[in-house]
Order: C-alpha cells, then structure tokens, then sequence
C-alpha cells in the first residue's frame, strides 16, 4: 500500500485524512469490522476522481461508503481503497423548492434543513442514520416514503474511469431498495431533490411524530445496521421473523432485537462472524417455517479473517 499512500500524499490529500489499517468497526453503525488497507476522507467531488487515479496507478480495488449505517464488513476487513463520502461533502444549495445536495449530508440533516425552509417531502426519511449519496444508491426509504419520491437528478463519478456521469428521469432506475447507480458502479456527489411547499411547523410536528414512532419501536440505542432483511413482496420480514419465534435469538454477542425483530443488534462484543451466523440461521428459520427466503438489506463487504 505504500504506492497509494505515496500517490495520494503526492496529490496533496492531507495526511490527516488518509488512514492506513483503519479499523472498520470505527466506521459503520454495526461496529463489527476488520481493517481496510487505506481509507481516505474525501472532501470534494474533485478528489474522488484523484484518489481513483492513485488506485489505479496502484493496482488496487476501490470500495466507497458513506456514513457506515447499511454496512456489514467481514472481520478480515477490506483490501485496497475505502473511499469514505461524509463531511465535508455536506454542502446544500437551495433554489425554491429544490435542493442541491453533496452526497456527504447526513439524511437526518438535510430534513431538518427542508424543513426550516417550508419545504415537505422528507419527513419520513428524518430518522435514517446514512448519508444522502449512499440513500440514494440503495433508494432508501421509511413509512412507505423513499428517495425516489422526490430525487430529479443525481450526478455521479463513474468508477471504472472517474468521468462525471448523470442520471435523470426514468435512468434513475428506482425501485424497492434499488436504483440504476448501484448498477452502474458509480460515486455518487451531488443529487437534486424537488420538495413541496409546507408550513414549517407542522412539518415540525410530523418529524418528532415519526422520530418518537421510531424509538419506541426500534433498538435505538444498540449498535446495528438498521432492517437487517428486505421487505418481502406482500409481507414484512419482521413479522415473518417474529412468527417463528426467534426474537432473541443469539449468536455470540449478536442478537435478534427483542424489541424489533427486523433487526440484529450488536450487544457489544460481536463480531462480523456472529452476524452473518445469526443472519443465516435466521433465514434457515424463516425457510421453514414459512417458506420465504429472505434477502439481506445490509450490505456486506470485506473478507473473512
């Protein structure tokens, strides 16, 4: 790794903001993971295509994150380049009812933002921990709301060459949990949203109403990486989880939240291998006792240790 350390220094990144053996765990909401070979803090969307020219010139593999908050990393960690979007690549331009964003913001940030200014649409989505680039890819979404609703454009760094690439209208390509930038292997910068005109207070309101629906019924205050299993088609994996009675379930530190079946929690000493263990018992549970296969929702990346 040091050709890629010594190309990014060279590229005048601040030493401060490339971390050699960066400990995964430090940067995903789970807090299980191995260590990635490098991982750089991106600041502009300037440097995502420098920092994929040193990896190139360095032979090696690139992973981008944002905020870690849909993230499963094996405990063998990632090899080659973590390129982490979060701040300071927050930036929001507003022009009327539109938004430009820098896929950095945080999601819950970016509401409270729309909602000062009178503007409604992200009201549901106030609670999801991740940043905007990395909802977008994955089309995330909450109370039968999601990013697609309101995102018009997202432009993009396409990974194979760094050449800036955008997506609009129908080539958005969304659907549940999933959109045509996860396909196209792209790093998201900038997306535009387009939101309606409301009245700040009220919009106000149904924030705190959704964000105190979601701690009541979520283990908020454990480590995890939010609805571990997509949604099947007609039915909820939480309820299909509960019904075979596995809410509890452990596998080492990790758990089927008692609170919240949807979710696996860490307890505070799991590790990756804990996860995924108790993930496929879950699904093997699920199987037989209703005959639905459940796909994760968390992505997961790295290598067994």
């Amino acid at each position: 790794m040091d050709t890629l350390i010594k190309s990014l220094v060279q590229a005048n990144f601040a030493p401060e903001r490339i971390i050699p053996g960066a400990l995964m765990a430090r940067y995903t909401t789970f807090r299980v993971g191995g260590p990635a070979d490098v991982l750089v803090n991106i600041a502009s969307a300037q440097e995502i295509s420098i920092a994929l020219r040193a990896a190139k010139y360095a032979g090696v593999p690139v992973t981008v994150i944002g905020n870690g908050s849909n993230l499963l990393v094996r405990d063998g960690g990632i090899r080659g380049l973590v390129i982490r979007i979060a701040q300071p690549m927050n930036e929001i331009r507003q022009d009327g009812n539109v938004l430009r964003v820098q896929a950095g913001a945080a999601l819950p940030s970016v509401a409270g933002f729309a909602q000062r200014s009178g503007l409604d649409g992200l009201a549901p989505l106030s609670g999801i921990p991740g940043t905007l680039g990395g909802g977008v890819i994955m089309n995330a979404g909450a109370y039968d709301s999601d990013l697609s609703q309101v995102v018009t454009r997202v432009d993009a760094i396409a990974l194979s060459d760094g050449k800036p690439l955008t997506f609009e209208g129908k080539h958005l390509g969304f659907s549940y949990r999933h959109s045509a930038m996860m396909d196209a292997r792209v790093v998201v910068t900038e997306v535009t949203l387009r939101l309606t005109p409301g009245d700040p207070d009220a919009i106000a309101a149904r924030t705190e109403e959704l964000l105190a629906a979601r701690r009541e019924k979520q283990p908020l205050d454990l480590p995890s990486a939010g609805s571990t299993f997509k949604r099947p088609e007609g039915d909820f994996a939480a309820r299909l989880i509960d019904a075979a009675g596995l809410k509890g379930l452990r596998v080492g530190d990790a758990q089927v939240s008692e609170k919240h079946a949807g979710f696996i929690v860490n307890l505070g000493h799991a590790s990756a291998r804990d996860i995924l263990a108790l993930m496929d018992e879950v699904k093997a549970r699920v199987l037989a006792a209703s005959g639905v296969t459940l796909e994760p929702e968390v992505r997961i990346l790295g290598e067994d240790a």
